[in-house]
């Protein structure tokens, strides 16, 4: 059980993405997340004032299951198979994080100055999820599609669409951490 609670190596999940990719290629389907985002408004009746949700999405059914997998794999991965140790953080990033006010930086995986709900339902809070829910939703309509979609599907099957998103993604996430992230919470 001990090694179930430990990371699996990138030569078991690499291969398991892989092999996962290939079979959805085979059959013709694609994998990411905003699809399915877009499949729950389209249930939702969206597509009745939205031309970009009016598609059959019964079609997008097993793509759900996607969905479904986040969930239950993730409930499981926390509840069941994780150990409460701390993370091997570099001491100064732990120093970096400890000036921008976190006070347990890299003993927990989720700091709690932004995960929990004093913080998620202060106006920041509040702010910070309404706003960056409106720039990623309009960054994955305008990339079209979301990083998992870009980053696993375009690339294994060499869409340079795909590659240039990634980038764009990479760099975004880099000026995101290290000129942004300070001045929102510095």
């Amino acid at each position: 059980m001990e090694a179930l609670l430990d990371p699996w190596p990138w030569y078991i999940c690499g291969p398991l993405i892989a092999i996962i990719m290939f079979l959805l290629l085979y059959f013709g389907k694609t994998f990411g997340m905003s699809s399915n985002l877009r499949t729950l408004c389209a249930i939702g009746g969206a597509g009745k004032r939205v031309a970009f949700f009016d598609f059959d999405w019964k079609a997008q059914r097993w793509n759900l299951t996607v969905v479904l997998g986040a969930i239950i794999g993730g409930f499981i991965a926390h509840h069941l198979l994780s150990s409460p140790t701390a993370i091997d953080l570099n001491p100064k990033t732990v120093n970096d994080l400890s000036e921008l006010g976190f006070s347990n930086a890299g003993q927990s995986l989720l700091p709690q100055e932004l995960y929990n709900w004093d913080a998620v339902l202060s106006f920041k809070g509040i702010s910070i999820l309404l706003i960056g829910g409106l720039l990623v939703g309009f960054g994955t309509r305008y990339a079209g599609g979301c990083t998992s979609g870009h980053a696993i599907t375009g690339l294994s099957s060499l869409q340079q669409p795909s590659l240039i998103a990634v980038i764009g993604f990479f760099t975004g996430g880099l000026c995101m951490i290290h000129l942004l992230y300070p001045l929102i919470f510095g």
